[in-house]
């Protein structure tokens, strides 16, 4: 391959380190073309799996600051970069790796952070984005249904015991009116005079 076709590839994946929210180094010794084939169309969703060359990778991962791959880039390898969901691009390949055992995950790297292979089982493990959000987005509408109910409790209650005071009024009858004027001048008059006796 000529210097330059190098320099090509090493920037072609630098670049997808960059652009992928994560990556998963696999062996894939002794896979046929066929399955290979099945194995990139089944993660096709979630990543891009490519056969890479593992010196002009290692000066990629290099560029792009990946450390999980030190080491680790030996034999025939491929890389899956993960621009999808990362949860079901991991479940797709440890999926395969149990019906195809040629398939080995030796490391990745997700949002920076290095991942053995237990890590990737782990990460595989996990529910997927959208039943996370799905789950998120129920407990939330809970949530604001307990709060309305909250709120709507205490107006609730209120409207009902002024009904029940209004139901209270019209049965007792018509309120008593108020005490005749001379009553309460005559009130006033006792109050003027005991205040002269004093």
């Amino acid at each position: 391959m000529a210097k330059t076709d190098k320099q090509a590839v090493v920037a072609e994946l630098t670049e997808r380190f960059r652009s992928s929210s994560a990556a998963v180094l696999t062996e894939y010794r002794g896979l046929s073309v066929a399955q290979l084939t099945e194995l990139r169309s089944s993660l096709r969703e979630h990543a891009t799996y490519a056969v890479v060359k593992n010196t002009l990778t290692k000066r990629a991962a290099a560029e792009a600051g990946i450390t999980a791959f030190d080491g680790q880039l030996e034999g025939p390898s491929a890389i899956a970069f993960i621009t999808g969901d990362p949860v079901e691009a991991a479940k797709g390949l440890r999926d395969f790796a149990k019906d195809n055992p040629a398939l080995v995950i030796r490391s990745g790297v997700l949002d920076g952070n290095p991942l053995d292979a237990e890590g990737i089982n782990k990460l595989a493990s996990l529910e997927s984005r959208e039943v996370l959000l799905a789950k998120l987005a129920g407990a939330m509408t809970a949530s604001l249904s307990q709060a309305a109910s909250l709120f709507a409790a205490p107006l609730s209650q209120t409207a009902r015991v002024i009904e029940a005071l209004r139901a209270k009024v019209e049965a007792e009858g018509p309120m008593p009116s108020q005490a005749p004027a001379t009553d309460v001048q005559e009130s006033s008059a006792d109050v003027a005079e005991g205040g002269d006796e004093s």
